[in-house]
């Protein structure tokens, strides 16, 4: 996941837990959801 969010020019927050793992796609140059944030959750969930 680390190498697909470099290869998309993202950085997420990634936080782990017992039994989770909880990622953050947020791009901070606009406060807010880009188009690009959701093609790479869509990339995210399929891994």
């Amino acid at each position: 996941m680390g190498t697909l969010a470099e290869e998309q020019g993202h950085h997420p927050d990634i936080r782990f837990g017992w039994g989770y793992a909880e990622i953050t796609v947020f791009t901070h140059a606009i406060g807010g959801l880009s188009k690009n944030d959701f093609i790479l959750a869509a990339r995210i969930d399929r891994l």
